[in-house]
């Protein structure tokens, strides 16, 4: 028996031990984990202020830690049960932030409420850790205590929080992923996207195609309609960026030579940075940089004139083979048994459209023969679809004051190139002031009104991309613009009501543009759109409706029954994007009214949004959660006032 009692002794001796070794193994993590979160720096724009007050709060749990390394009793099995907890949690936090580091961005914009629940799930696991930490036990000072606490209070507020979701990111999105024609219009749109995105030169382009690859490892086949959309944007973006994607990275394939060896990391130095590919032929450049000869010479033989990495102005366009390189690339590839597909030269079948220089069109943009003014003016269109520096070149030329000339002429399709031509021409940030201080934006509101059906959507589209520029947001509106834009959501058809939504949307970001679109009767079109499922709108117009309900003017013009009556059949019978729009409607218009919650409260709304609460999408959850609590809200003001009344 004494041996028994003698053996059980020495075990406990041998926890106690361990238990004392782990415990400062433990905190020693979790200050390494503080540090390594400090350094990161930058976050992708999408989660940047969530990931930086997630490091601030994580490094107020420093000084509990400092106080706890100063221990020198073991703590008690409840303490060290928190601080493994502790860990977990930090370890979790610092996988999110990692991924909002350097993480593919347009995963983190696209799945940005997925996002948002991880970091609702990490400040919970940070709370359980934290709340169940003995602190009089362990002897922990009240400043200490205190401000870990504080820390627990604002990130329980951190979870409850309203949406904080970048309106005109979500709109652009939208916008992007369910347009069904390719338009040159789509590209004033991507244009904004990758520059909100940070994801226009060919460096940020180059670590978003690695990131993307890493994810489509990660994922392991699983989500594949997701991914997808991702590497659809990702090649749109490079596009923007004059860079030819000949990867196949849309089919999520691997190159020929990499297929053996998948894993394999290649040196950046041997990749081309116009096709990420490594190069064959490598060519050095008059500003020192080095590509792949055929890359290079499709560039140089577009147009440009610049280096596709640096953007300098090239001083002579002769290209130096890079015989150091060729040979370290060759040598490397025969040490990895890689073999090197030869690739066919490309051809260039719209050749044909660049045989005349952009100065001699502008010059006959002012011709006296039509033929001539209707041929220079539908090759102006063309070039300036094609790539920025043309839109630059046009401009620079002299394009854009001979464009504005031709919109007052009666031949329609001069008319038609020549709006088409400016909405082009906008897509360039510079060309957009230059467009409106030529005295454009009336002419293309007068084309909006009474152009032929082509005429006036591009009209609105080229709206659109004006009115990114704030000044022209209020020039548009003060010039009337507003109206015909109603007109053609409501009367045209299903791309120029797409057109006219996205450019009202953009519009109405402006106060006083918001009255002007109510009173030129934007609800009763809106309603429409989102009475027709077929049109495929409903959430373009919930986005509007969403804009307008913030204001007092937007709340009195939806009405009351049959406006709430929609919203609730949407809640009841949309898709899952339906269903988060039109909730977030209703939960604008009830935050500022009750009478609109108790609307919705008759029409039987509380059912389906319960159902939303167990089995919607995470952003879906979180919108019928905060309603459900304003629900409660309005009910306690009603019976209060009920009693009250009673009670007189």
């Amino acid at each position: 028996m004494g041996d028994e009692v003698e053996v059980e002794k020495i075990q406990t001796e041998e926890v106690s031990a361990t238990r004392e070794q782990d415990q400062d193994d433990l905190i020693h993590e979790l200050m390494e984990i503080i540090e390594s979160v400090s350094s990161f720096g930058e976050y992708r724009r999408t989660q940047r202020k969530e990931s930086f007050n997630l490091v601030r709060r994580m490094k107020l749990v420093a000084p509990l830690l400092e106080e706890m390394k100063e221990l020198k009793d073991p703590i008690s099995d409840a303490a060290y049960a928190q601080l493994c907890s502790l860990v977990k949690a930090f370890i979790a936090a610092r996988r999110l932030l990692r991924c909002c580091h350097d993480g593919s961005k347009i995963y983190l914009a696209l799945e940005s409420e997925a996002v948002m629940g991880r970091f609702r799930t990490v400040y919970e696991m940070i709370n359980q850790a934290l709340d169940g930490i003995p602190y009089e036990e362990l002897g922990i000072s009240d400043e200490v205590k205190e401000q870990v606490e504080l820390m627990s209070l604002q990130l329980r507020r951190a979870k409850r929080r309203t949406d904080t979701q970048d309106m005109e990111l979500a709109m652009d999105l939208m916008v992007v992923l369910s347009k069904e024609d390719e338009r040159n219009a789509d590209e004033a749109i991507l244009e904004r996207l990758a520059k909100n995105l940070e994801l226009q030169t060919l460096s940020n382009l180059r670590a978003e195609t690695m990131a993307i690859k890493k994810l489509i490892k990660e994922r392991n086949g699983q989500s594949a309609e997701s991914t997808e959309v991702i590497v659809d944007l990702l090649n749109k973006f490079k596009k923007i960026a004059g860079i030819e994607d000949s990867t196949g990275l849309g089919d999520v394939s691997l190159p020929k030579y990499l297929e053996k060896c998948p894993s394999l990391m290649i040196p950046n130095d041997f990749l081309c940075p116009i096709t990420l590919e490594i190069m064959m032929d490598p060519v050095i450049v008059a500003s020192g940089q080095t590509y792949e000869k055929r890359s290079i010479q499709k560039w140089l033989e577009a147009g440009h004139r610049t280096c596709p990495k640096t953007r300098q102005n090239l001083t002579h366009l002769s290209l130096a083979p890079n015989y150091a390189l060729r040979n370290l690339i060759h040598q490397w590839c025969e040490k990895n048994k890689i073999e090197l597909l030869k690739r066919d030269a490309d051809r260039d079948p719209d050749a044909e459209c660049r045989t005349e220089d952009i100065p001699s069109l502008v010059g006959d943009l002012s011709s006296i023969h039509l033929d001539v003014q209707r041929k220079a003016v539908k090759k102006i269109r063309m070039l300036s679809k094609e790539n920025p520096d043309n839109r630059v070149s046009i401009a620079k030329n002299g394009g854009v004051s001979a464009l504005v000339s031709l919109l007052s002429y009666p031949d329609s399709k001069i008319q038609e190139h020549t709006v088409t031509a400016l909405l082009n021409l906008s897509i360039d940030e510079g060309n957009k002031q230059a467009i409106a201080g030529e005295g454009a934006i009336p002419m293309i509101i007068e084309i909006l009104k009474n152009g032929t059906v082509e005429a006036k959507e591009n009209s609105a589209a080229a709206l659109f991309s004006l009115s990114m520029v704030d000044e022209n947001k209020v020039l548009i509106g003060n010039q009337n613009g507003i109206p015909p834009l109603v007109d053609l959501l409501q009367n045209g058809t299903i791309r120029g009501k797409k057109d006219a939504a996205t450019a009202l949307f953009n519009l109405i970001l402006n106060n006083r543009n918001k009255t002007r679109a109510i009173d030129a009767g934007i609800m009763t079109a809106l309603g429409k759109l989102t009475d027709d499922k077929n049109l495929g709108m409903v959430d373009e117009a919930l986005s509007i409706f969403l804009l307008l309900s913030s204001h007092p003017d937007g709340r009195k013009a939806v009405g009351q029954r049959p406006f709430i009556e929609t919203l609730v059949r949407l809640i009841k019978e949309g898709t899952p994007k339906n269903k988060e729009c039109a909730i977030s409607v209703l939960l604008e218009l009830g935050s500022h009214e009750s009478s609109f919650v108790l609307t919705a409260i008759d029409c039987g709304l509380y059912v389906y949004v319960c159902e939303i609460e167990q089995g919607g999408t995470s952003r879906g959850q979180r919108k019928a959660k905060a309603f459900l609590q304003l629900m409660r809200q309005c009910q306690q003001i009603q019976l209060a006032k009920s009693r009250n009344n009673q009670a007189l």
